[in-house]
């Protein structure tokens, strides 16, 4: 079903697509399950029979964004958008606008969307692809579309599963491969200024690994990306066949 008009959201979950090929469905399938549960608008069942319906309707072949939904206005109905997908992009950069996180369910994708959508534009009109979400004493979040990770030394840091943050897809699919390769995961709690000098990626289902070249509305400098070739190489080859 695609809609005429937008409508207020209380879950969404989406995923690129790549000739019936998607990254980690199953942990999309778990965290949209989740969400479901804890709006309390849709039952497991109806929302198990929905996922797989909506997986049987996917493309074959072709490029694509598709996005789950569930409408907060009542009659509360689960639906699919196929969506082309967007153009994927490669190194970014990043505003920080130093004001108040506007999501009201952080750790829910969907209900903040509009909000998030706004931000970003407001990031676009100052040169940058995506905005920096922090706490009200400075604390790195993530972005308005994106997980942060970055690098201190050999560790692979990511926020605080403690602080207001969205559990990202590609975030857990990368914190699982650096298990598998022994690399130290540091969950932190860490102000803006200190990710000076790092090497810091923004990374979501649509992108994968995208590093960050630049900063605006703050006087932090990037660091090199000297390990992101490799594991957008790794990560591009993780997609399986979506099976209905």
């Amino acid at each position: 079903m695609t809609p005429t008009a937008r409508t207020r959201l209380s879950l969404a979950d989406s995923w690129l697509l790549s000739n019936g090929r998607v990254r980690r469905i199953d942990l999309h399938r778990q965290r949209f399950l989740r969400g479901c549960a804890a709006v309390g608008s849709v039952s497991q069942e109806t929302a198990a029979a929905f996922w797989q319906a909506a997986i049987g309707k996917l493309p074959k072949a072709g490029d694509w964004f598709p996005r789950v939904e569930l409408p907060a206005e009542e009659p509360a109905e689960l639906r699919l958008r196929v969506r082309p997908s967007p153009a994927r992009s490669g190194p970014v950069t990043v505003w920080v606008p130093g004001t108040t996180d506007p999501r009201t369910a952080p750790h829910l994708k969907g209900p903040d969307l509009d909000a998030l959508d706004a931000l970003r534009g407001r990031a676009v009109a100052r040169g940058a692809q995506e905005a920096l979400l922090t706490t009200e004493s400075g604390v790195v979040l993530e972005a308005g579309y994106a997980s942060v990770l970055w690098w201190d030394k050999d560790w692979l840091c990511v926020p605080s599963p403690k602080l207001p943050v969205l559990g990202g897809v590609t975030t857990a699919v990368i914190q699982e491969r650096a298990a598998q390769l022994g690399v130290p995961v540091g969950q932190r709690h860490v102000p803006v200024e200190e990710l000076e000098g790092k090497e810091v990626w923004l990374v979501n289902a649509l992108h994968g690994i995208r590093p960050v070249r630049s900063w605006v509305g703050t006087s932090i400098r990037p660091g090199p990306a000297l390990r992101a070739p490799e594991w957008q190489k790794w990560l591009a080859g993780e997609s399986s066949e979506v099976r209905g």
